[in-house]
């Protein structure tokens, strides 16, 4: 593999392993901020410009800049080295994930949970979810596929096309299965968010890589990457603290409700990962393309479903709840199929990746 299309796959830190621990934490510290000083948080929320909230759209970019950077679309050249792994993530990120998200939000949220959830709240929160299944995850799937040994080209190669997809699918999407759960579509407002927070991102972190590439080559690119990664982090956690500040009243009110959430997502996530990982398996494809492949259909983009939810919604919306919960479950439930994939290695033919 060449060092042009190397992505920086480091083992999952300290401080990774432990997100959803600090996702916590930024959660209690919004609730008690939320209560405490409730018109700063008034004043924030009052700041927006065509429903884009401004502090939010800064933090948000905090976040998803520093993984654009990331992403190199030369990698897509290697599209035809292994069709079926490729297959199988497009097949379940774009054919499947979404719908069964919003089936499974219906099912909770109109039925087993009626009788727990206001009906607009339980819209909201369907909504959420929606946002959450059509967004592929982009940059902790680096991290995935090399705690599993993936084979990091092919990797780059899936998400490379998945963020091409993205950029024309997202909002269609979102769009049809608001439209189906009979939720109101702000088209305007959808596409802005997509512009803001895939397109313009995408654009900038691929001229940033490009001219560090030119500078100093993948070590130029990985310690700009190194240095934005602390920005990234206090963008997420900062995002939590403000969502859950604007939602304060609401969560004590209902403290249930953010397990309810979580329960359509545990599903979800799950059930995802096995119908990829085991179609796989019957594919006869490579472990280290199987299991990343699988990994990238059960991860969520959760900072584009944050900042869209956001967008439509608003800022004290279940929607936007419902997103940030999708943070809080995904770190450990990812280590969890992590480690069931590393013990179920030998289900697949020998790793013969495609740098080799």
């Amino acid at each position: 593999m060449s060092e042009a299309t190397r992505p920086a796959a480091a083992g999952l830190g300290t401080f990774e392993r432990l997100l959803s621990l600090w996702v916590a934490l930024a959660i209690v510290a919004g609730i008690g901020l939320g209560l405490s000083v409730p018109g700063l948080f008034a004043a924030l929320a009052a700041a927006e410009i065509a429903h884009v909230n401004l502090p939010v759209a800064v933090l948000i970019w905090a976040m998803v800049f520093p993984m654009m950077v990331g992403v190199d679309f030369g990698a897509v050249s290697k599209i035809g080295q292994e069709p079926r792994g490729l297959l199988i993530t497009l097949v379940v990120n774009w054919l499947i994930k979404p719908f069964t998200m919003a089936a499974l939000g219906v099912l909770f949220f109109r039925y087993i949970f009626a009788g727990l959830i206001p009906p607009d709240a339980a819209d909201s929160y369907i909504a959420g979810l929606i946002l959450l299944g059509a967004a592929p995850c982009t940059a902790m799937v680096f991290v995935w596929s090399n705690l599993v040994r993936g084979d990091a080209t092919y990797t780059l190669v899936q998400v490379g096309v998945n963020d091409l997809i993205m950029i024309v699918a997202f909002a269609p999407i979102v769009a049809l299965l608001l439209g189906i759960t009979d939720i109101v579509v702000p088209w305007s407002t959808l596409l802005l968010s997509v512009a803001l927070y895939v397109v313009l991102p995408l654009l900038a972190g691929l001229w940033v890589r490009s001219a560090r590439m030119r500078a100093g080559g993948l070590p130029a690119v990985e310690a700009f990457r190194d240095r934005m990664r602390p920005a990234s982090v206090i963008g997420l956690l900062a995002t939590v603290v403000l969502l859950f500040g604007f939602q304060a009243q609401q969560i004590l009110a209902d403290p249930l409700v953010i397990g309810l959430i979580a329960v359509p997502l545990l599903i979800q996530s799950y059930g995802i990962f096995m119908i990829a990982y085991f179609a796989a398996r019957a594919l006869r494809v490579r472990f280290d393309v199987a299991a990343p492949c699988a990994l990238i259909g059960t991860s969520n983009f959760f900072e584009l479903a944050v900042a869209v939810a956001i967008s439509l919604f608003g800022l004290g919306s279940g929607a936007a709840l419902a997103t940030v919960v999708g943070v809080l479950v995904e770190v450990p439930v990812m280590l969890t199929l992590v480690a069931f994939a590393n013990r179920t290695r030998g289900w697949f033919a020998p790793d013969e990746g495609l740098h080799r």
